[in-house]
């Protein structure tokens, strides 16, 4: 009867391997084929549009290289569903999440997100917004810095589902608006995000695999495109003629990634994990990084993580990054309370702090 039970549970653990292994490639086959044959192209670099969802906006996320693609046990699904839709199922109830992060140029970006559980199921809604503050107007009439300025700002809103279909396999997708204003001239775009993970038994190995920014492309128009000319038929004493510009639309950042991480028990109260991830760009160089997180007694952190491309020159990110947190226990609240610090060339260092809560 016993070895009975054993190869039962043996055949299943086969079959829902097979099932991730299945699903993993027709992920990776429609990534490959949304991506192309160019990905990662030197001509094609710069040459996407939205190039802010690249960049992580939580503290965990950052500290570890972005490399949250597998997942990690601990982990606020809010904050995970950004690398990958299905770790929304690392929620098991109310959650909320909000992130402020120090950007380069005095750019300020904010993350906020809610989410909740019905069982298996869970939905999520989360914004992530970029503030340039004022902007002095220059102009091709008048170039001079002065008292007149401008705002820009960036918007991506998105909506997550992700269901736990067994204790081991999970799937998620994110539809999103993603929304740029610059002046008087404006852009939008819808894209999604979709993604599966893998959790290997007990062995603290945790598999995951996602595809994003998969939509259409971003365009500009508004009356900042509007031009007063002259003709050249025209007689020099003639009215001007209202010309619109028109903008050229430019696709969206898309990219495939692989991530693993994997967990263990190394002394009383101290646990560390390890992660690795591979991104494959569509408009950029391919990227490879990973992270290690300590854990203390299940309520301090310490993180360090690397992320490395090609041609590390032209990024004006070091590749190094680092951060720390706190998980507390509340009366059956958890709060989670995070810092990260990417270091730069050219700028000074990038530095955030995230707050998540799990009731």
């Amino acid at each position: 009867m016993t070895n009975l039970i054993f190869t039962r549970r043996k055949l299943d653990m086969n079959k829902l391997s097979r099932i991730f292994l299945n699903a993993l490639v027709v992920v990776a086959m429609l990534g490959m084929s949304v991506l192309d044959a160019n990905a990662g192209d030197d001509r094609r670099r710069g040459t996407a549009g939205a190039s802010q969802l690249l960049v992580p906006v939580t503290a965990r996320s950052a500290s570890l290289g972005a490399s949250l693609t597998g997942g990690l046990t601990g982990l606020n699904g809010l904050e995970a569903l950004i690398s990958n839709p299905a770790g929304l199922a690392l929620n098991s109830g109310t959650a909320a999440i909000f992130s402020r992060m120090d950007y380069v140029a005095d750019i300020g970006v904010s993350y906020f997100g809610v989410a909740q559980s019905f069982g298996n199921n869970n939905i999520a809604f989360h914004v992530n917004s970029w503030d340039f503050g004022d902007i002095p107007l220059q102009t091709e009439i008048a170039p001079e810095i002065s008292s007149v300025t401008y705002n820009a700002s960036f918007i991506t809103a998105g909506l997550t589902y992700a269901r736990v279909f067994t204790d081991r396999i999970s799937a998620g997708a994110t539809f999103k608006v993603v929304s740029e204003t610059i002046d008087d001239v404006s852009a939008s775009a819808v894209a999604v995000d979709m993604g599966m993970t893998y959790v290997v038994g007990e062995s603290g190995l945790r598999l995951g695999v996602s595809l994003k920014n998969i939509g259409t492309d971003i365009q500009y128009s508004g009356v900042g495109m509007v031009r007063q000319v002259q003709l050249p038929t025209q007689a020099g004493n003639a009215a001007n003629n209202a010309v619109v510009l028109e903008s050229e639309g430019v696709g969206l950042p898309s990219l495939l990634n692989f991530g693993v991480s994997y967990t263990r028990q190394m002394a009383e109260g101290a646990v560390v994990t390890v992660l690795g991830n591979f991104r494959s760009n569509s408009f950029d160089q391919d990227q490879y990084s990973g992270g290690v997180e300590v854990g203390l007694f299940d309520m301090l952190y310490l993180r360090g993580g690397m992320d490395i491309v090609g041609d590390q020159d032209l990024s004006f990110f070091t590749g190094t990054n680092f951060g720390a947190g706190v998980d507390l226990d509340l009366s059956g609240t958890r709060l989670q309370v995070d810092y990260a610090l990417r270091s730069t060339d050219y700028f000074s260092n990038v530095s955030m702090i995230t707050a998540a809560i799990d009731l």
